[in-house]
């Protein structure tokens, strides 16, 4: 993720669309014939809180930043706002889902933007000029956000804010009118709230020179953060939620770019340990956190996902997933070894990109190409790396 002054996640339908994405990362030829049995007795339902890993285009509606192209070339063909060559790990568990009963799962026929799908992507809560529907969510992510300072835009608790206002205006039209297109207080209950947020705090902290053990330090205050947010949708009758950790931020390109090399200790992959390290600190606690809160909060059904272990995997087994250059931005400026300048950021005029096809992990040097994201999103759907191992269709059916 990249801080906003570096800069110009019922429910199985949704998450079973995932399926899809094994068959890019066993072979893009290959079919899934199986059918899957999808929700039944509702509507799904997301909410998505978090930073530029699930910001589908709220910071360039929000705030009117340009994105622009090669962001989105790989699937879209256009700038979408999101910072990647195509599609986010969000967009896999929640954009392509029920088609007639039926989980699509041959999606080679689609050569756009939501083009013959019963239903688009998750409309970001900014944006009401792209035929935004709100009947199955919102996504209150925006790029470059952060836990703590908590007042500013758009911290989780100005996301969270953004949300109860949200919710408050829809039960009162879903009142009104019983519009069918509106969320009512049971889709509230029912709905699923998805968080991923957390590395930009990590990140800004050691920009700026500050010690290991200060950022650290700042866990606490992160994790208190991201525990009001829970408690407050608890509050507001959600009861079902869906935590990411954070990733190894050592690994990526534009840390490793940043850090002096005098003072640069990597591990036996090229990834500097004190930023993993600190990410693990702040992984622990966020685990710990889950399972505090699935014994405070009555009723909840709260699933944690290891992103850090899926994440670091694609690294350390870079080249049986076809990564020739794991630790190298594929969008950038300033070659091998990790292709990153600060000042020619993805979509600058001296920014070059990788042939479109090049298997890279590291789209622009923070963030990850929709190759990347198709093999960890395949791999959230199998719950391995979830606590509890919770099949998703529970989200649908509980």
């Amino acid at each position: 993720m990249v801080s906003l002054h570096q800069h110009p996640g019922s429910f199985t339908g949704m998450l079973m669309l995932v399926i899809f994405s094994v068959l890019i990362s066993s072979s893009s030829s290959s079919k899934l014939q199986q059918k899957v049995n999808v929700c039944s007795k509702r509507n799904p339902v997301i909410f998505t809180f978090g930073d530029s890993n699930t910001d589908t285009g709220g910071l360039v509606a929000g705030l009117g930043f340009n994105v622009n192209l090669p962001n989105g070339r790989s699937f879209f063909r256009s700038s979408t706002g999101r910072l990647s060559d195509g599609r986010l790990i969000i967009d896999f568990l929640c954009g392509i889902w029920c088609n007639h009963g039926q989980l699509v799962t041959d999606l080679s026929h689609l050569t756009g933007y939501g083009e013959s799908l019963n239903t688009g992507y998750l409309s970001p809560y900014l944006d009401s000029m792209r035929g935004s529907d709100f009947a199955n969510g919102a996504n209150f992510a925006v790029v470059g956000s952060s836990t703590l300072p908590k007042f500013v835009p758009f911290a989780l608790n100005i996301q969270i804010m953004q949300f109860q206002h949200f919710k408050n205006h829809s039960s009162q039209l879903a009142a009104t009118k019983g519009s069918g297109k509106v969320i009512d207080d049971e889709g509230f209950k029912n709905a699923l709230y998805y968080i991923d947020i957390g590395q930009n705090d990590l990140a800004d902290t050691f920009r700026k020179n500050v010690s290991y053990a200060r950022v650290v330090k700042k866990i606490p205050e992160m994790l208190a953060e991201i525990k009001d947010a829970i408690q407050t949708i608890y509050d507001e009758g959600g009861r079902n939620f869906w935590i990411h950790n954070t990733g190894p931020l050592g690994c990526l390109p534009q840390m490793l770019t940043s850090v002096r090399e005098k003072i640069k200790v990597l591990d036996r992959h090229g990834c500097i340990r004190t930023y993993n390290d600190a990410a693990k600190v702040y992984n622990d606690g966020l685990r710990a956190l889950c399972a505090e809160l699935r014994t405070e909060l009555k009723g909840t059904t709260i699933v944690y996902v290891d992103i850090f272990k899926l994440k670091y995997d694609l690294v350390v087994n870079a080249n049986k997933y076809g990564f020739k250059s794991p630790l190298m931005a594929c969008c950038g400026h300033g070659g091998s070894p990790y292709n990153y300048n600060a000042s020619y950021i993805c979509g600058h005029p001296k920014c070059g990109v990788c042939e479109e096809g090049a298997k890279f992990i590291s789209w622009d040097g923070t963030h990850y190409t929709e190759a990347a994201n198709t093999i960890v999103a395949s791999n959230i759907l199998s719950s391995t790396y979830s606590t509890p191992n919770l099949k998703f269709d529970y989200f649908c059916n509980a």
